[in-house]
């Protein structure tokens, strides 16, 4: 009786018909040109690597910018890693640092569509995580390429730039929310970090005469609604110290002279924190919310307060030791008087902060005779 002939099966490595006995006899000979096609492949991936860590500062920058979340910013420095390791060797990159702005600033609006419809039902004001410099922080605000207050250039000149320290502080990136996520991201990519139009263009999908008239109304937008602040840092961080004197003397005349008449004061407490739900405004309510928060505070043993680097300007941080509540202040200058206070209270912007790094000492609160409990609208016992 003859044998059944054996089924002829596509090689499972070269994908060629041949009897499965026979299948080994070709490994060798297909094998052999693969330690050649590898042989670069370290040395590739090691200056690919070199490449993204050169521009990483600065995609991290662009990326916080126009997201205002150190979360969604690490995301998406991260999936634009991804995508910058996946390109494949055959096809070079002309210019890495271009390829990669626009990348990373493409998944940021895309992001940014999804994070405003959240941001929509939040509780409460909804504020941008903080950044603290020095040992506290996450990463270097300046970036390599931003825009400096000097350089030239732009839709007008150096006037019509809006500099790096600008663009990071809680004031203007809380005005950056009011923009539609194309106007935000032409808005920071072209006016503070100097991207050419048709560049942003293909970050946004619209043509280069398009993504003009987008930053062109964004910075209308910005002009008209951004705080009035100083570029005095010496003079920034005097006023702040004068606040900061103020409430911890239980001085109320102190505090009303250093609060401007119209002053804003917003709180993020996302829900998770007892907070003002809504905006206080005016020197006079402001101080008495103050004076309230603080006898509240003075009954906490041990309740740490401290200045510190917050978004590029002088601010304030808290900490509870008993680990109940802890927050950062970021204020806007002008004049010497405080125009507004962004107080994030919500402990899930502050998971990446280590605020025990700029709490050296305990300051204790020294509340005046007439000091009483005044809490602000839609606050709870504990709000802030």
């Amino acid at each position: 009786m003859t044998q059944p002939e054996r089924e002829t099966q596509p090689d499972p490595e070269t994908g060629t018909a041949g009897a499965r006995g026979a299948q080994d006899t070709g490994r060798p000979a297909q094998d052999t040109g693969r330690p050649a096609r590898d042989a670069g492949r370290p040395a590739r991936d090691a200056s690919r690597l070199a490449q993204f860590e050169e521009q990483r500062g600065r995609l991290w920058a662009i990326a916080y910018r126009i997201m205002g979340t150190v979360t969604d910013a690490d995301d998406a420095v991260q999936e634009a890693w991804l995508r910058w390791q996946a390109l494949p060797d055959e096809q070079p990159v002309a210019s890495p640092r271009g390829f990669l702005t626009t990348v990373v600033s493409r998944i940021c609006y895309d992001l940014l569509g999804s994070a405003r419809a959240r941001r929509e039902t939040y509780v409460g004001p909804w504020l941008p995580e903080p950044l603290l410099d020095g040992s506290g922080g996450r990463l270097p605000l300046g970036a390599a390429g931003a825009v400096s207050p000097g350089s030239a250039g732009g839709p007008g000149g150096p006037e019509d730039r809006v500099t790096l320290d600008e663009s990071v502080g809680m004031a203007l990136l809380t005005v950056l929310e009011r923009l539609t996520p194309a106007e935000r991201t032409a808005f920071i990519l072209h006016d503070v970090f100097a991207v050419p139009f048709p560049e942003v263009a293909e970050a946004v999908g619209r043509t280069p005469e398009s993504v003009r008239q987008l930053a062109s109304r964004a910075r209308k937008r910005v002009r008209a609604e951004a705080p009035r602040r100083t570029v005095d840092r010496a003079e920034h961080r005097r006023t702040v110290e004068a606040f900061l004197s103020a409430v911890m003397g239980g001085d109320f005349d102190a505090l009303l002279s250093v609060l401007d008449p119209e002053i804003v004061w917003r709180s993020d407490g996302g829900g998770k924190v007892s907070t003002a739900r809504r905006p206080v405004l005016g020197r006079e309510k402001v101080a008495r919310y103050v004076r309230g928060l603080v006898t509240r505070g003075a009954q906490r043993a041990g309740l740490r307060v401290a200045l510190a680097e917050v978004n590029g300007a002088t601010g304030l941080v808290f900490v509870d030791p008993a680990g109940k509540q802890s927050g950062v202040f970021a204020f806007t200058v002008h004049a010497g008087q405080i125009t507004e206070v962004d107080a994030v209270i919500n402990p899930d912007k502050l998971g990446h902060l280590d605020l025990g790094l700029h709490l050296p000492l305990d300051l204790p609160l020294d509340l005046g005779p007439d000091s009483g409990p005044d809490s602000g609208p839609d606050s709870g016992p504990d709000g802030f």
